[in-house]
């Protein structure tokens, strides 16, 4: 009978209204039955199914075996399928898989075995079963530390990942709150806090610092999420932890550290808060940081935790090849693990110091600069045997560069305090710092109605020997000048270096006799003599001095009149000193009055040139002329170029000056070849300062190409300093001069110091024969030998030589006799002006030169 048939209707009625897809296969695998929930589970239309092989409704890849396994069931007679229940896959018509639970039973009728299955959904159960594993592979098998809490806030699981960072099982944590084991220091303000967040819905993310099993802190960065039922209520937080330990201290300390050093704090605070932060995060280690000082000694920056007695020893710690730990280090810039202080070597002279505080072990790292030189030291000191942990090694790498950084910083600020308000060269309070000391004095003074002077000091002939011996020299010279007034300055005495070679003091506590006797220990100590490099000099200083209240109630004041009375004393000789007088503030007020007078007078061409000639002793006739300034004003009168000159120099328009003498000069000069007056050449002194103009050559080419006159029409004088002034620019300078064809003469030979080596550096033609040697020739035998042997260097470099100052036919005689080229001076002529020395040129041509008998 049919299969079909052997169904009755009753049970296919029940079968087909089952919820459940039911199959029923007969002894050759033909599906007889198919309801209609098979049809909803496969996609297939019962049509296409019923009479079909089972295999229709078998995935692909087990249909080649499928008729074999299930009569592998029916020839054997052990039924493996009937009576179990299992998932199996199923492939619908249009190819999407769902799953399905199956159960199949066997059937006899009539001596036919029938196969039903009956085969439920459960699609939706698989892939929520996967997700599941999935989520189970996730949290046992990540790196991440991950935990979950009910609504209690007990831990009811922990992953893995859990046990492997914070070293925690089940029985550590289980049924407790999370906060209690990891984090017991945690506030329980912050706890209310963040439970009122969960409950709100609210996501919670911080990092923060836990502490594992062993008690080694850790840095997690910590996401905590709420769970809500159906109804809306809490049932579980689930949170993951991320250990971040090494990053985290690098922005913990970096936050700390360079938020400090951003907010200018001193470098103890800043070390100081790098030793908490290292405490809060290692409680098993004791931190201490030095610094190496200016003597290569270690000096104690911070050790908070550490006894006082014992901090009193990491004071002024020698750095060599064994001192304990932190000197060790320092001298070998490497670490140094010491991990039993009680017999190792390094330790042999400061055991005593330490032991008894119960320190058994030390970790000293050097914290190295730029250079790689070592200018600082992290120590642990611990009280176990134990090496250095992960953490401490991670903790060390942070901090070294954040303390080198803060040390240099600091040793910058000292260098750049000390370059704002102190001198470079002599150490001293520069004039910011001597103010400010002052006026601090000063307040003082006031005060306690005390006394204070204060004393300018300014070096004599500083100038000269710069010039003559060079600057390095000069620099020592300064240098000692500066240590012995130092060393006259003690208790509230105050002595700074205000420029060049001045100097100022502020002395209190001195009356009358007492200022006066300091004074002169203070100018006999600066004048003893002294060897630099092979030269032996005897110093001198010009010192003024102005009283408190008599001379100034402000050091402004105080510092001004001081300055006024040293100008007084160095009028009055070398070495001297001089007391502020009101007189004297006259005379400074009329010298102010004349500098403005002499800048509009440069400015207004109001000045005139007077010219002095000069005369060829060989033949009788005019050699040349030389170009003097002369100042007539109208409130002043005329006005000594002795007083005019230096005023000139002192307040900075010497340069100036010496550009209007040349163009007046090119000016006269061209209307006398106008008039046909034979003048050889006209001579105009310039100023050292004006080699210093890289355009001098371009103002001279063009003066002469205005005035149409040739570069032999004028000579320039300049001083022996010149030649000592050895920068590139200058020296370029004389040369482009000198290659035009302009002639340079050297005035004032002899009264200088400088190398007659650099008369073969520079394009000299003249030298000219100072005043001073020609005054008394006629009397004095060294004076004699002295012009002598200036003419002397002079034949031998073939320049021309000229002697100044003449005034006497003695003089003259004499001059001639040794043989000298030219002679200016009163026997001649005073300086005349233009209209002046054009007469006399007109009538020096029909007259000879004195007689030398």
């Amino acid at each position: 009978m049919p299969a079909q048939e052997l169904l009755s209707d009753l049970f296919v009625e029940t079968l087909e209204q089952a919820m459940d897809g039911v199959v029923v296969i007969d002894a050759n695998n033909l599906v007889v039955f198919y309801n209609r929930a098979a049809e909803a589970l496969w996609g297939h239309a019962k049509s296409d199914v019923i009479g079909q092989n089972v295999k229709v409704l078998v995935p692909d890849q087990l249909k080649p075996h499928h008729d074999q396994y299930v009569n592998a069931n029916r020839v054997t007679g052990e039924d493996k399928i009937v009576g179990t229940h299992r998932e199996v896959e199923i492939v619908c018509k249009d190819g999407t898989t769902k799953w399905g639970s199956m159960s199949i039973s066997k059937v006899c009728v009539d001596g036919e075995n029938l196969y039903t299955a009956f085969v439920k959904d459960v699609t939706d159960a698989v892939k929520e079963r996967q997700r599941i594993e999935m989520l189970s592979l996730v949290t046992d098998k990540t790196n991440n530390a991950i935990f979950i809490t009910d609504a209690s806030w007990n831990v009811v699981y922990i992953n893995e990942g859990f046990t492997s960072i914070l070293g925690y099982c089940d029985e550590d944590i289980l049924g407790r709150t999370p906060i209690s084991v990891i984090a017991p220091n945690f506030s329980k303000i912050e706890l209310t806090k963040a439970r009122r967040t969960f409950i709100s819905g609210i996501p919670v993310k911080v990092d923060e610092l836990l502490q594992a099993k062993s008690g080694q802190k850790l840095w997690c960065s910590v996401m905590s999420n709420p769970v809500f039922n159906d109804a809306g209520e809490l049932t579980h937080v689930v949170t993951i932890l991320s250990e971040i330990t090494k990053t985290k201290l690098h922005e913990v300390l970096h936050s700390r550290m360079l938020g400090a050093i951003a907010r200018d704090q001193p470098l103890s605070i800043i070390m100081e808060s790098a030793c908490h932060e290292i405490i809060r995060i290692m409680t098993d280690v004791t931190p201490a940081i030095m610094q190496v000082d200016d003597h290569n000694r270690l000096q104690l920056l911070s050790a908070p935790q550490l006894p006082s007695r014992f901090r009193k020893t990491l004071n002024n710690v020698p750095i060599g090849a064994s001192v304990a730990s932190a000197g060790t280090a320092a001298h070998r810039r490497k670490p140094v693990l010491v991990t039993d202080i009680s017999t190792d070597p390094l330790w042999q002279d400061y055991r005593e110091a330490i032991m008894p505080f119960g320190y058994k072990g030390s970790w000293a790292t050097p914290v190295l600069g730029n250079q790689g030189e070592t200018i600082g030291v992290i120590v642990f000191y611990r009280k176990d045997h134990h090496v250095p942990s992960l953490l401490e090694h991670q903790l060390v790498n942070a901090l070294a560069p954040l303390c080198a950084l803060a040390i240099e910083r600091e040793e910058q600020r000292k260098n750049i305090r000390h370059l704002a308000y102190y001198d470079s060269l002599t150490k001293l309070p520069n004039r910011s710092m001597l103010h400010a000391k002052a006026e601090q004095a000063l307040r003082e003074v006031q005060q306690i109605k005390n006394d204070l002077a204060v004393l300018y000091v300014d070096l004599d002939r500083f100038k000269q020997i710069n010039e003559s011996y060079g600057q390095a020299v000069g620099d020592k010279l300064l240098i000692e000048i500066a240590e012995r007034l130092k060393r006259k300055c003690l208790h509230l005495d105050i002595c700074g270096r205000l420029s060049g070679d001045e100097f100022l003091l502020v002395v209190t506590g001195k009356r009358a006799k007492a200022l006066n006797y300091f004074i002169e220990e203070l100018r006999l100590s600066i004048a003893c003599p002294l060897e630099i490099d092979g030269d032996i000099l005897t110093p001198s200083a010009s010192i003024g001095i102005s009283i408190f209240p008599e001379d100034g109630n402000d050091i402004g004041t105080l510092m001004h009149r001081a300055d006024m009375a040293m100008y007084q004393a160095k009028t009055a000789g070398k070495g001297r000193f001089a007391f502020f007088s009101h007189e004297l503030n006259q005379l400074a007020l009329e010298r102010q009055e004349m500098e403005v007078e002499l800048q509009k007078s440069i400015v207004n061409n109001e000045l005139a040139l007077h010219y002095q000639p000069q005369m060829c002793m060989k033949t009788g006739r005019l050699y040349g002329l030389e170009a003097l300034a002369r100042w007539s004003h109208p409130k002043f009168g005329a006005v000594s170029p002795g007083r005019f000159i230096p005023l000139a120099e002192e307040c900075g328009l010497i340069g100036d000056l010496s550009r209007w003498a040349l163009k007046a000069a090119c000016q006269q000069m061209a209307i006398w070849r106008n008039k046909g007056i034979d003048i050889p050449a006209v001579s105009v002194n310039l100023s050292p300062l004006n080699f210093h103009d890289t355009d001098l050559c371009r103002l001279i080419k063009a003066q002469l190409e205005e005035n149409n006159l040739q570069p032999s029409d004028i000579t320039l004088e300049l001083t022996e300093s010149v030649l000592l002034d050895a920068t590139p620019s200058t020296m370029q300078t004389l040369h482009d001069i000198h290659s035009m064809g302009v002639r340079f003469s050297i005035d004032d030979f002899g009264t200088g110091y400088s190398s007659l080596s650099y008369l073969r550096k520079i394009p000299i033609k003249e030298l000219k024969l100072d005043s001073s040697f020609v005054f008394e020739l006629e009397h004095d035998g060294t004076s004699q030998s002295l012009s002598k042997a200036v003419l002397q260097i002079g034949e031998s470099l073939n320049l021309d030589v000229v002697a100044e100052g003449i005034e006497r036919q003695e003089q003259y005689a004499i001059l001639k006799k040794q043989g000298y080229h030219v002679a200016q001076g009163y026997l001649f002529s005073k300086p005349l002006n233009a209209v002046e020395i054009e007469r006399w040129v007109i009538d020096a041509q029909t007259k000879m030169v004195p007689s030398s008998t």
